[in-house]
């Protein structure tokens, strides 16, 4: 099975224990509690003699930098309890917080791609919640204020008493394949500055499944119709909340009809440019890097690990 950057998060969400909003208030502010800081959507994270780690506050310590933000439950593991805490509202959160010279807040892209595996996980979960309550400070049916409940996995409106759950927002991200070659394409945006040549992908709509959204986008980006489709594994996304849903599919022609309003460019490669690229030997072509879940399906389609008919 692959797990993926952002994946592989080792916590319990204490699901039973976030209903007792005594337990909460009491457990936050322990000692023993971890409390994960973050910071414009930034996260807190130090240098340590093995390389980068979250850098976790002990609860009495993030105690009095609550403000007006609410904790965030993350979970417990081997009986201790973890938080996470914006403190975006604080001007100089480093000094406040008392932490290490080694200490800082970072984006979460570049931390994941330091951190262990499990840690990022733990960021995923954290940082699309925190975002997620930043964004849906008001209830989307009466418009006042709500407040969040169950360690942050509820907002309850304050005057209707609506309740809001956080969102993930599923896309499917396909690698066309037919015979030797792949489907590439380039979205109009910052991979074509970058140079990057990705998997296609789109949002899942709803009443739709999986397999039909892969048709569909492969349809409407480069006007291929597609036969097979196979699962090949997820990602959890936190830019802001999606999880990407990471399949082979088959073209049944070799025909582009490109999108030229969305896309800026979509073609076929060959296994051996493909394994150039990689390798950083191709004059043109760049794959995306480990932390996408493109770069997996490509590496899985070109070693021969995907059993699909073409």
């Amino acid at each position: 099975m692959t797990t993926h950057i952002f994946a592989g998060n080792p916590l319990d969400r204490c699901e039973a224990e976030r209903r007792d909003e005594a337990w909460l208030a009491n457990t936050f502010g322990k000692a023993e509690t971890r409390v994960l800081l973050f910071h414009r959507l930034e996260v807190l994270t130090r240098m340590a003699d093995d390389g980068l780690v979250l850098d976790w506050l002990h609860g009495d310590q993030a105690l009095a930098l609550t403000g007006d933000a609410a904790p965030v439950l993350l979970g417990k593991r081997d009986g201790i309890i973890h938080y996470a805490l914006d403190v975006s509202h604080r001007d100089d959160p480093l000094a406040d917080a008392g932490v290490s010279d080694s200490s800082q807040f970072m984006d979460c892209r570049a931390a994941a791609m330091q951190l262990d595996l499990p840690d990022s996980g733990i960021v995923a979960q954290a940082r699309a919640q925190t975002d997620w309550h930043r964004r849906h400070r008001y209830c989307s049916v009466c418009g006042q204020p709500s407040t969040p409940r169950k360690g942050g996995h509820v907002r309850v409106c304050d005057t209707c008493a609506a309740e809001h759950f956080p969102r993930t927002d599923p896309v499917a991200i396909m690698l066309v394949v037919r015979g030797d070659r792949c489907l590439l394409g380039q979205p109009k945006g910052p991979l074509v500055r970058m140079g990057v040549y990705s998997a296609l992908a789109g949002f899942i709509d709803q009443g739709e499944a999986i397999e039909e959204a892969v048709r569909r986008e492969v349809m409407e980006e480069a006007g291929l119709p597609v036969g097979i489709v196979r699962y090949h594994s997820s990602q959890p996304w936190p830019f802001p909340s999606s999880l990407m849903i990471g399949c082979h599919a088959v073209a049944l022609s070799d025909d582009i009809h490109m999108d030229t309003e969305e896309m800026h460019d979509v073609r076929w490669f060959t296994r051996d440019e493909i394994l150039q690229a990689r390798d950083n030997r191709h004059p043109s072509l760049k794959l995306p890097g480990p932390i996408a879940i493109a770069h997996h399906l490509i590496n899985a389609w070109v070693d021969g690990e995907v059993d699909i008919d073409s």
